[in-house]
């Protein structure tokens, strides 16, 4: 997939502003107004940008952060950055670079990997089981 090649303007055209401001400029919506934090029906959440699958709704859960949150992705999905002051670690679409936001480690809560991939909402599109192909 070559979308990581697009230009900037390529990006503006297919993105919105808001989509554009966070997958490409690293920005993060507001807590608690993404429009899949409280959703935790059946289906794949998709890269906004380049319709990559990133997450099952299986590995959603609530952590109460504000931000959708996830357990683990997709293998090979998502790549783990260190921010340059090493106090986050940033995660982004494997495919198009895409900024979803941030993984944090060894928190406590009760999943499978002691993880939470806090998303920003406008990060992601969520396809629900019904109009998915086996995936």
């Amino acid at each position: 997939m070559a979308t990581a090649s697009k230009s900037e303007e390529e990006w503006r055209a297919i993105l919105s502003p808001e989509q554009f401001r966070i997958l490409r400029q690293k920005g993060t919506e507001l807590k608690g107004t993404g429009e899949y934090d409280k959703v935790f029906d059946e289906g794949i959440y998709n890269c906004a940008g380049c319709g990559t699958p990133l997450y099952r709704s299986t590995t959603k859960f609530n952590s109460g952060c504000g931000w959708p949150a996830f357990y683990e992705g997709f293998p090979g999905a998502i790549n783990c950055t260190p921010d340059p002051d090493g106090r986050r670690t940033e995660i982004t679409c494997a495919a198009c670079k895409g900024h979803l936001g941030h993984v944090f480690k060894g928190e406590g809560f009760k999943t499978p990997t002691d993880e939470r991939h806090c998303v920003n909402s406008v990060s992601i599109k969520f396809v629900a089981a019904d109009n998915n192909a086996a995936v």
